[in-house]
């Protein structure tokens, strides 16, 4: 066990940095984990973190599945732990990984589409329905939130471990894919429901979710096999994207169920 007590502790500015800053795991080349489930998600799937990090106070009660977790671990005073943490109740722990090399686009997986989705919280809630339902691929085209940003990875629960995921595409990167494109659309294509009823949803497939505000961009639109619509009987004029993505991607997982 390693102590460190001073903030200007290179370990410490980088683990500032990481916990703080979206894009950091990119410069760095570390993804940081805060917190005993996002840690325990990644375990459980495998992965096998560089270094572990504990506030003081949790050092001396750490179960062994912590302590023995990574090859070196480190010791914060609790005040230090908490300057470093971006939450507003820190969680005492934490796991450094190596990020995540760059992967290729898998031509024929389910995958979900996100063109331009930028609120973190967003794009994690769409990881977890993805994992949930099947869809083991991400895509993210340029404009994207960071995939593996702190927001993201804690809004994912810790789907991140289940699913390829590929960021910093360009629109013709699809071109790769062997599989049909579906679109949201608040305007145009089938109700969803409409196709579960004659069993006509494609799946495999890839859905496009788009935009907050613009929706999926005229573009990737055109590329698209099929356009389809959620009906909304309450009257409002569109949904979150993430309500959206769940809805979309449980009617394909379910539409081929005997």
């Amino acid at each position: 066990m390693n102590l460190i007590t001073s903030r200007d502790n290179s370990l410490v500015k980088d683990l500032r940095r990481l916990s703080q800053d979206s894009t950091a795991y990119r410069k760095l080349g570390r993804v940081w984990l805060e917190g005993d489930h996002l840690c325990r998600a990644a375990l459980t799937r495998g992965v096998k973190p560089e270094h572990a990090v504990f506030a003081e106070s949790l050092w001396a009660t750490a179960p062994s599945e912590w302590t023995q977790a990574a090859e070196r671990n480190t010791v914060l005073p609790d005040a230090l732990f908490a300057e470093i943490s971006s939450l507003e109740s820190p969680a005492k722990m934490g796991f450094i990984l190596a990020a995540p090399s760059a992967l290729a686009l898998q031509a024929n997986t389910p995958t979900v589409v996100l063109d331009r989705v930028q609120d973190a919280g967003n794009v994690g809630s769409i990881l977890r329905s993805a994992s949930a339902f099947g869809f083991k691929q991400v895509l993210a085209i340029k404009g994207s939130a960071a995939l593996w940003s702190p927001k993201v990875l804690r809004a994912g629960m810790g789907a991140h471990f289940g699913l390829h995921l590929v960021e910093g595409l360009g629109i013709d990167d699809l071109d790769a894919l062997d599989l049909p494109l579906v679109a949201t659309s608040s305007h145009q294509g089938p109700f969803l429901h409409t196709l579960l009823v004659r069993a006509s949803l494609p799946m495999p497939c890839a859905w496009l979710m788009g935009h907050e505000g613009q929706g999926v961009s005229h573009a990737l639109a055109e590329r698209a096999t099929l356009h389809v619509r959620i009906a909304q009987p309450g009257g409002e004029e569109s949904l979150n994207v993430a309500s959206a993505a769940a809805i979309c991607l449980h009617a394909s997982a379910t539409s081929h169920l005997p």
